[in-house]
């Protein structure tokens, strides 16, 4: 008996404790192989980001250049801008209800990061999510407040589950008149006073409210009610104006949303749905060590492609016309989740943890443009200590760039709507391969690499071609490139490589 237990436990080793330890290029024979004439998909997905506003983003802030350039740098068209409910100061511009004699409309601490954002996505088309409605506009037993200092964080603001007009009238009424100011120069307000700006942005997409389900917790039918009434009334400032609808945090618990929004028949007529858009974050639980979170991280990613598929069945049946923007993906560490760091050193996160990152959301971008999504945007440009600091593409402290930020930068340098993707496979579930003509011709593979340890793949053809990549050797450094001068390459842990080859 001892020796069958002794037996066992060596079994059990060889199976499941030494893989972890050996290279996976140590599995033989592993190929990617690409046929260049079997054009399976021809892209429609535009890669790009959200930027959420915080203090650091403030003009001021030690870092304020250093993140406005890195957005910049990035050259993304349809960044999502959002202005969010924990700095009210610097999201809703009418804090307090209008009097009889007096209105409290007041831009100056929002137009400086509006002008800053469209300073950095200039010559880029723009998605606007002014995500949070004036809280006294809901029905609360008293009156709720929020800090003085406009950089202090509240999580309280958002109340209340009922507007007090549930027409929703007054909030689209809010909505124009903010779009107003930022592209017609000004408005009148509730008062018939008229406040001139400086400002004629062009505004491509008008994203309505953000993760309804858990913001005030609206139902579908409450929620297309304010959409169809925020729509009606910004469209008649912003005529050229696309919408972007639902924005849900879990799309996975919620298909009823998705068949009641998308169903026209519960919207008012000529209410355009044109594009619809939700949420993925991976998140480990608590005790999961950086060695398990990246099966976590992968397997919550195919959950949640499991569901895109249902959701994309779904928006063809009912809405085939309108497009898709998976317009926040990234990662979150369990203390985030409750805000719990608020003194969150940057060296408190592994550096593999943001590589881990970069290589989900490159895998999830080869899924979804298999998919037809046709916008993806990594979360988010700059969070901090109060605010999801595990899910910044720069450093909080100095602005510099991590690995989130150089994947990015280097899937969306490489890659965009209209190459063709062709048929590939690769002999390693451990490695997601995908070959892709670029418009220019150009040959290439995009190889990502799901572990934290290297692995040799063959690929006929690489031999005098190039290879780019960010991987657990470059950390938060520019992609490293090298001439490719064998048909072996070895993949570095969570590398996400771009391949282009001679042809």
């Amino acid at each position: 008996m001892i020796k069958l237990r002794k037996a066992l436990r060596l079994r059990l080793f060889l199976l499941f404790v030494l893989p972890s330890y050996a290279l996976l290029g140590d599995e033989p024979g592993l190929t990617v192989k690409a046929d260049w004439n079997k054009v399976e998909r021809i892209s429609t997905t535009t890669l790009t980001l959200q930027v959420v506003v915080n203090p650091l983003l403030r003009r001021g802030s030690p870092i304020h250049g250093r993140a406005w350039d890195a957005l910049r740098q990035l050259g993304a068209d349809y960044v999502r801008f959002v202005p969010w409910y924990p700095y009210p100061k610097l999201g809703v511009a009418e804090l307090e209800p209008p009097a009889a004699e007096h209105t409290s409309w007041d831009f100056s601490l929002i137009d400086p990061l509006v002008s800053d954002f469209f300073g950095a996505a200039s010559g880029h088309p723009v998605m606007l999510n002014f995500s949070t409605i004036p809280q006294w506009m809901f029905r609360t037993d008293s009156a709720v407040g929020f800090p003085a200092d406009p950089s202090e964080v509240t999580w309280s603001y958002e109340q209340g589950h009922e507007l007090r007009d549930p027409t929703a009238k007054e909030v689209a009424e809010y909505y124009a008149r903010v779009a107003s100011w930022y592209a017609r120069g000004g408005f009148a307000d509730e008062q018939g006073k008229f406040h001139s700006s400086p400002f004629h942005y062009k505004i491509d997409f008008w994203e309505i409210l953000n993760e309804p389900e858990y913001e005030h917790a609206m139902s579908p039918q409450t929620y297309t009610r304010t959409y169809d009434a925020v729509v009606e009334s910004v469209r008649k400032v912003l005529p050229d104006t696309q919408f972007v609808g639902m924005s849900l945090a879990e799309p996975s618990n919620n298909p009823a949303f998705f068949e009641y929004f998308l169903d026209s028949r519960n919207h008012k007529p000529g209410i355009p749905i044109d594009v619809i858009s939700y949420h993925f974050y991976a998140v480990p639980t608590a005790d999961q060590t950086p060695s398990i979170q990246q099966y976590t991280f992968f397997d919550h990613a195919d959950k949640f492609l499991t569901s895109v598929r249902f959701i994309e069945a779904t928006r063809r049946r009912l809405a085939p016309k309108t497009k898709t923007a998976v317009n926040e993906v990234g990662c979150i560490l369990p203390a985030d989740i409750g805000q719990e760091l608020p003194d969150t050193d940057p060296a408190a996160v592994p550096d593999s943890y943001w590589n881990l990152c970069g290589a989900t959301f490159a895998y999830l971008y080869v899924a979804l443009a298999r998919e037809g999504i046709e916008i993806l945007a990594s979360s988010q440009l700059l969070g901090y200590p109060t605010q999801y600091p595990s899910v910044t593409m720069l450093d909080w402290r100095t602005g510099q760039p991590n690995a989130r930020y150089w994947v990015l930068k280097l899937l969306r340098d490489n890659f965009g709507p209209g190459d063709q993707l062709v048929d590939t496979t690769v002999s390693s579930p451990h490695v997601v391969a995908q070959a892709f003509i670029a418009a220019d011709g150009a040959h290439k593979i995009l190889l990502v690499n799901k572990r934290d340890r290297p692995v040799e793949l063959q690929i006929s053809g690489a031999v005098g071609g190039r290879e780019v990549h960010v991987d657990l050797k470059s950390r938060a450094n520019p992609p490293s490139s090298s001439p490719l001068t064998s048909d072996t390459l070895v993949v570095g842990g969570f590398s996400v490589s771009v391949l282009t080859l001679q042809h």
